[in-house]
């Protein structure tokens, strides 16, 4: 029986040890918070979105770049896996409008509360507060509340996250560590992460407002997702769509009535404007409604002429901004171990017998599923490679 250490114990980490223990091998996952899976818990506050219920072709597309990377670990683990997987742990699932799987009781501790005990049941020993500080010749060492321990391991699993929410665990320190050892590292950049925007004083009654009916772009990054107007910006599953463009540094645009053409747009304003100032004509000729209305002031002014030009305006609408929210305030964080530093099965070319998984590995994608997922699946491929290569070590 190897002794196997998997170091982060969030999904793609407890996936991964979930696989060796079921292999028969002893499981020890060290954590450095004081208690597990903080950003998976913090996830299910908002619902927990395990995975999107779409054909695999529609899910590995939303990983963009790293998609033919991800394809066949997302394959073995796709988003029925996903549900077979929650259900096997007592979760009575939902799937909403937009192809989103929940479970019902819309939070995540009940999900991790059956994770754990099963875990617990197969011998997975999981100890909190032990932060890894890397190697001291073939041995993982660790500071721990009893000082600092060494574990000599016949494999391990890097499950650390990436850096964004460092409170709940995920710093990105671990990048410094497998840079010594001579890794070449993506370095790391925010991903699904909210717009900066120093608003004027004539938004203040709208800070909270949610934005509907419009459609962003950026580049070729396209969305019909909402947003809202926040203290500092503009934040929701629109904005993180297209916010991997934006950091390339496309600039954004709204188009405020995406439903009409530009030139339908035109006639309206077109309109006799007779003695109404032209919010009241634009009020009435547009309807777009107070949050609109107000983003078309903030962002549009001056106003052109003729109303084919501020038809234009209002079909692209140009969003002044001072780039993305901080890194540690993303939800996720592209960059990491890039596919290069691994073999297939998810292993350091350059340190065998440790594997990487999750957050860590250098992908990412929008919310909506496609986060989780991709964390469950690469723990899962991780988990099942190191069963693999020990047992073609004990071969040998």
């Amino acid at each position: 029986m190897a002794q196997a250490v998997v170091i982060g114990a969030g999904p793609a980490g407890l996936m991964a040890a979930e696989q060796l223990a079921n292999a028969g091998h002893s499981v020890v996952v060290a954590e450095a918070k004081p208690s597990v899976a903080r950003k998976f818990l913090m996830a299910g506050k908002s619902g927990l979105n395990l995975t999107k219920d779409a054909p695999l072709e529609t899910l590995i597309a939303s990983y963009d770049e790293a998609a033919d990377w991800l394809q066949p670990m997302i394959a073995a683990f796709d988003a029925q896996g996903v549900q077979n997987w929650a259900r096997d742990l007592e979760q009575e699932l939902f799937t909403g409008s937009t192809g989103r799987v929940f479970p019902k009781v819309m939070k995540a501790s009940p999900l991790l509360r059956a994770w754990l005990a099963r875990l617990g049941q197969a011998g997975v020993d999981v100890r909190v507060r032990w932060r890894w500080t890397g190697w001291d010749g073939q041995a993982l060492t660790f500071d721990t509340p009893e000082g600092p321990q060494s574990v000599v391991a016949d494999v391990a699993i890097l499950a650390m996250g990436g850096a964004s929410w460092s409170r709940l665990g995920s710093d990105g320190s671990w990048a410094e560590i497998l840079a010594a050892k001579g890794l070449t590292l993506t370095p790391f950049a925010p991903a699904n992460a909210g717009l900066l925007v120093e608003w004027s004083q004539h938004m203040s009654p709208h800070l909270g407002a949610p934005i509907k009916g419009v459609a962003l772009q950026a580049g070729s990054a396209q969305t019909r997702g909402e947003a809202v107007i926040s203290q500092h910006g503009l934040e929701g599953g629109g904005i993180y769509t297209i916010c991997k463009a934006v950091r390339k540094g496309a600039p954004l645009t709204i188009d405020l009535m995406p439903d009409l053409t530009k030139g339908e747009i035109a006639t309206r304003l077109s309109k006799p404007r007779g003695k109404s100032s032209l919010s009241n004509h634009l009020r009435k000729v547009l309807k777009l409604g107070a949050t609109r209305t107000a983003l078309l002031m903030e962002f549009g002014r001056p106003f052109p002429d003729t109303p084919d030009a501020l038809a234009q305006v209002i079909k692209s609408l140009p969003v002044r901004h001072a780039g993305l929210r901080p890194m540690d305030e993303a939800i996720s964080t592209a960059g990491g171990v890039p596919r290069a530093e691994l073999d297939d099965g998810l292993m350091l070319r350059a340190v065998p017998g440790v594997f990487c998984a999750g957050e860590m590995l250098d992908w990412e994608a929008p919310t909506g599923g496609y986060l989780l997922t991709a964390c469950f699946a690469t723990g899962r491929w991780a988990g099942q490679s190191a069963v693999d290569w020990l047992k073609a070590q004990s071969i040998r």
